[in-house]
């Protein structure tokens, strides 16, 4: 207590100096306990973000992020836009066919391909995609699963108006086919593994993510409101994914037990998992901004995702796809 009573008998412009002094540090307090709430699910493909979250890697940043978990990703974008959430992470058709419509979502960091973690899984009566016709399939109706499993029915000769669908949340995939009452499920890790680990070895995957790299890209996503607002702290989420890749990379066991316990599984399992996604470094970020034909931009696989979505109703007419994203954080961080 000696040092304010100290402080009290300094001369006036001394004591206008600390004033000052504090006045400067005032900004960086007030970022200091920025927020922003972002949704998201249970998914191996944002480790990043959960490891960020578990050690506050924000705070460096100057924010804090709290992460609000949803068990069907089809009601992130209504939580957004009904300015419950600032943000969410989504997959790039979600906001393909959400621009479509109207909304105002723009991407502002791609976070990772699926590579084998999005599966479509069946009895092993089944033994391809031509199987599938007359069969009840169960998918999550706007949501990667319905988009893979068009994607996959369309690359085989075939369209929504060969199955029985039915409409089921990933979750619940599962247990329907547990029971015997549905042959074909379409979902994503860690359903797919529950469902490969089912006693008897009953079940298998018929078509995956594997065989449409980079169609199914999950992103970060904020509507241009937000964006125009928040900067700072958008671009300190991106850093914090980007710190978060790297205390993955550098130390794998510790972070395979934080995302192990996100995703409710072992460390060996979340290691499993992980394996199912490819998270996107910072320097190879800008491929999905660049206009290509690849499915490694959104160009190429927006392409490809708004003509399914148009052919089967979902969309009125295909959007430019310059207005689905906004690179400013992405190009600010990588100079």
């Amino acid at each position: 207590m000696s040092k304010p009573l100290y402080l009290r008998s300094l001369r006036k412009t001394l004591l206008g100096a600390c004033l000052a002094t504090v006045a400067a540090v005032l900004p960086f307090t007030s970022q200091a306990v920025e927020k922003l709430k972002v949704g998201t699910v249970v998914w191996a493909g944002y480790a990043p973000f959960y490891v960020a979250d578990k050690l506050d890697l924000y705070k460096a940043h100057g924010l804090s992020v709290e992460l609000q978990f949803f068990n069907d990703p089809a009601l992130i974008p209504t939580a957004m836009a009904g300015g419950a959430l600032d943000g969410g992470m989504l997959t790039y058709d979600q906001v393909v066919g959400g621009v479509a419509k109207g909304l105002a979502h723009k991407v502002v960091m791609p976070i990772d391909f699926s590579n084998g973690g999005d599966a479509i899984v069946a009895d092993k009566s089944i033994a391809s995609v031509a199987d599938f016709k007359g069969k009840k399939i169960g998918y999550n109706p706007l949501s990667p699963s319905d988009f893979l499993l068009a994607y996959a029915l369309k690359s085989n000769g075939m369209s929504a108006k060969d199955i029985n669908p039915l409409n089921m949340t990933p979750e619940a995939i599962p247990g329907a086919m547990a029971s015997g009452s549905l042959p074909v499920g379409v979902t994503y890790e860690p359903n797919v593994s529950q469902i490969l680990g089912m006693p008897g070895g009953k079940f298998h995957v018929v078509y995956s993510s594997k065989q449409a790299p980079g169609l199914i890209t999950d992103v970060l996503v904020f509507d241009e409101k937000v964006i125009a607002k928040r900067q700072a702290a958008i671009k300190a989420m991106v850093q914090g994914y980007v710190d978060g890749l790297a205390y993955m990379q550098s130390h794998p066991d510790e972070s395979a037990k934080i995302i192990g316990k996100v995703l409710g599984v072992s460390p060996e399992e979340a290691k499993t998992q992980m394996s199912g996604v490819y998270n996107i470094p910072l320097a190879e970020m800008h491929k999905n901004f660049e206009k290509s034909d690849a499915t490694s931009s959104f160009y190429g696989s927006g392409a490809v995702i708004a003509q399914l979505l148009k052919d089967n109703g979902q969309i009125p007419a295909i959007p430019d796809f310059a207005k689905t994203y906004d690179a400013q954080f992405v190009q600010a961080l990588a100079k």
